[in-house]
C-alpha cells in the first residue's frame, strides 16, 4: 500500500530490521551445539563465557554445551567457573564439562576457542617457547581431527596466535578444512576503530573499513586507506599535516603496542576487550556484517602473502560461517612495505616453529 500523505517516508525500525534480515541470514545451527574453550580457568574466559550464552552468537533457541579445558593445576579454579556458570540460571546453557583431557574436551566440538597457550617465562629462549607451543597446537589439531566435528570452526587466541593457528591447521587437515582455522586480530581491529573514533569525535559505529593486515604482533599494519568516518574518506577527515603525521606514526604505534600498554597499566593482559573481540569475531562470522572485518585466516596467496601463513586480511562475512578475503584493493608503497614486513615475520616465525619442533 502507498504511504498516506503526511507520513514520513523514512523506513521504520521494523522495515530496517526486515531489510537487514534479508541481507544477512544467520547461519542455521542445530538446536544443540558444543563449544570447547581452552584455557577456560583464565581471565579472558571469565569475561567471555556469559557472552556465549546470551543468544546473539548462536541463536536464541540453541542450547550451548560447554567443554572447558585447562591444565591439571587449574582444575580447582575451573570447577569454580563451572559452579558460576550453573548459577547464571541461563536457559541456553546445556551441559558443562570441566576437564584437563583434550580428547574429552574436543569431543563433538562445533566451535573451539583456543585461549590457552604456553606463556613465555623469564629467561626462556624464543625457540623454546615456539617448540612448546608447536607441541601444544599440533596435538590440539590432531585431537580435533580425531574427535571434533569436521565442520568445527576454530579460533586461536593464545599467542603467538597466527603461528599457533597455522600449526593447528596443518595437523587438523584434511579432516577439518584449513579455512576453518582462524586467529584473532579483531581486538587489534577494534582498537584501531576506537582510536579513529576518539580522534574524530564520532561514535565507533561511524568508522568503517578500517582494517588490520598481518600478524598479531608489533608488525601488524593498521590500515585506513579505505576507511570512512561518518561516510567521509578518512584521508579527507584527517587532512591537516598534523593529522597525516598521526595516521602514519602515532596511530599505527598505538594500535601495535596497545596490548603492552594495557599490561603496563593493569599489570595483567587484556581480558575484557579480548573477550569482546572474540564475541565480535564469532558473531560476525555466524551472523554477518555489513562492514569489513579483520580476521587472521590461511592465506590463499592474496596480496602476495605466501600460502600457508595465517595472516590478517580484510574479510567479508555473510553470516553462513564462511568468509571471503576482500580482493582488488589498491596498495600504495607504504602499505606494501608494512604488509610485507608482517608477512616476512610470520614466515620466519612459522619456519622457526617447525624447526624447533623437530630439533
Amino acid at each position: 500500500p502507498s504511504i498516506p500523505v503526511g507520513r514520513s517516508s523514512v523506513p521504520t525500525h521494523h522495515t530496517l530490521v526486515l531489510a537487514r534480515a534479508a541481507l544477512f541470514a544467520p547461519m542455521v545451527l542445530p538446536p544443540s551445539i558444543t563449544v570447547t574453550v581452552t584455557g577456560a580457568a583464565g581471565q579472558i574466559a571469565y569475561s567471555l563465557l556469559p557472552r556465549l550464552l546470551d543468544g546473539s552468537i548462536f541463536g536464541k533457541g540453541v542450547t550451548i554445551n560447554l567443554h572447558l579445558l585447562d591444565v591439571a593445576g587449574a582444575l580447582g579454579a575451573l570447577g569454580g567457573v563451572k559452579l558460576e556458570l550453573e548459577d547464571l540460571d541461563s536457559a541456553q546453557l546445556g551441559t558443562v564439562l570441566a576437564t584437563d583431557d583434550q580428547e574429552v574436551a574436543f569431543a563433538g566440538a562445533d566451535v573451539a576457542i583456543m585461549l590457552g597457550a604456553f606463556p613465555r617465562k623469564e629467561g626462556m629462549e624464543r625457540a623454546d617457547l615456539l617448540a612448546k607451543n608447536v607441541a601444544i597446537f599440533a596435538e590440539a589439531g590432531k585431537a580435533l581431527a580425531r574427535v571434533g566435528e569436521p565442520t568445527c570452526k576454530v579460533l586461536v587466541v593464545g599467542n603467538p596466535a597466527n603461528t599457533n593457528a597455522a600449526i593447528l591447521a596443518r595437523n587438523a587437515a584434511p579432516t577439518i578444512a584449513v579455512e576453518n582455522v582462524m586467529a584473532l586480530t579483531r581486538l587489534d581491529h577494534n582498537r584501531l576503530h576506537a582510536q579513529l573514533a576518539l580522534r574524530s569525535g564520532v561514535n565507533v559505529q561511524h568508522v568503517r573499513r578500517a582494517v588490520i593486515w598481518g600478524n598479531h604482533s608489533s608488525t601488524q599494519y593498521p590500515d585506513i586507506s579505505s576507511t570512512t568516518i561518518a561516510g567521509v574518506p578518512a584521508v579527507e577527515v584527517f587532512n591537516s599535516a598534523e593529522d597525516q603525521a598521526w595516521l602514519r606514526g602515532e596511530l599505527i604505534a598505538t594500535v601495535q603496542t596497545r596490548g603492552a600498554a594495557v599490561i603496563k597499566a593493569r599489570k595483567l593482559s587484556s581480558a575484557m576487550s579480548a573477550a569482546k573481540a572474540i564475541y565480535d569475531h564469532l558473531h560476525d562470522l555466524l551472523n554477518g556484517s555489513n562492514d569489513w572485518v579483520s580476521m587472521a585466516v590461511p592465506s590463499d596467496g592474496s596480496y602476495g602473502v605466501p600460502a600457508g601463513l595465517v595472516y590478517s586480511f580484510p574479510c567479508a562475512v555473510k553470516g553462513d560461517g564462511t568468509y571471503k578475503i576482500v580482493g582488488g584493493l589498491e596498495v600504495d608503497a607504504f602499505s606494501a612495505k608494512m604488509m610485507k614486513a608482517s608477512a616476512d615475520e610470520l614466515a620466519t616465525e612459522l619456519a622457526d616453529a617447525i624447526a624447533a619442533s623437530t630439533a
